[in-house]
């Protein structure tokens, strides 16, 4: 079988695009064994030095970084209309938000905590467009006007049907790197993981006008797994064949 960002998407529609290696895939995500290391080093040598209290604590740190980045499977719910999470954690807005053209459309915010799951996921399948990285303050994640200000990476995807989903990475107070490893020209598909954020953050997801949301302020959501919406269904001249790579694959 050919490597996943070796095949295209000729069948579904999509000639010449280039499928996007879905990363990082490891339950563990290899950034902790990196962070982890050096609490895991220090825990070690307040052993010998008889500071039993202080290796305990190190210890914990240890483990709450490898919790961190747990990196679970998920089965990814629904047909190619459906909007996934592209995030654990709490639905904080559900409203609309004007994209940087001025064009208003519906919004899904999601805010995650220290304890949630921060891989990644795209929401919808597509061809990624544009990647456009900004802000400059690093704002408590559920504040109203961390979207605006804070640091972010922000991913527009193009579906079959000509629709624009953006989905953004916003970094929070304590969160300061984003990971996201599409390039413009690839094709994600629906629920594939594609980076991450630490250490507690916030995603948003821009959906095309007409667009149903299904989730609720406060709703506790999962990325991959659980259902925000659904795009507005394609006309009829366009609705005979199945757009998701997923199912053509």
């Amino acid at each position: 079988m050919a490597d996943p960002v070796d095949i295209e998407l000729d069948e579904a529609g999509s000639p010449g695009e280039r499928l996007f290696d879905e990363r990082p895939t490891e339950f563990i995500v290899r950034d902790a064994f990196v962070l982890g290391a050096v609490p895991l080093a220090l825990a070690g040598l307040a052993g010998v030095f008889g500071l039993s209290w202080l290796g305990y604590l190190l210890m914990a740190l240890t483990v709450f970084v490898a919790c961190f980045f747990r990196n679970p499977p998920r089965d990814i719910p629904g047909d190619e209309r459906t909007v996934v999470s592209p995030a654990d954690g709490r639905v904080i807005a559900v409203d609309e938000a004007s994209l940087p053209d001025g064009t208003l459309v519906p919004r899904v915010g999601i805010f995650l905590s220290v304890f949630n799951v921060h891989v990644n996921r795209a929401p919808v399948a597509g061809r990624v467009i544009g990647i456009e990285r900004g802000g400059e303050r690093f704002r408590a994640a559920f504040d109203s006007r961390a979207d605006r200000d804070n640091v972010y990476c922000a991913m527009s995807l193009e579906t079959l049907q000509k629709e624009i989903v953006r989905v953004v990475q916003i970094t929070g107070l304590i969160a300061r790197r984003i990971v996201s490893h599409p390039v413009a020209g690839e094709w994600v598909q629906r629920g594939a993981r594609y980076g991450l954020i630490r250490f507690g953050s916030r995603v948003d997801v821009y959906l095309p006008p007409g667009s149903v949301i299904t989730v609720t302020r406060r709703q506790k959501v999962r990325g991959g797994s659980s259902e925000l919406g659904r795009l507005p269904e394609p006309t009829s001249e366009g609705s005979g064949a199945s757009t998701d790579p997923q199912e053509d694959a």
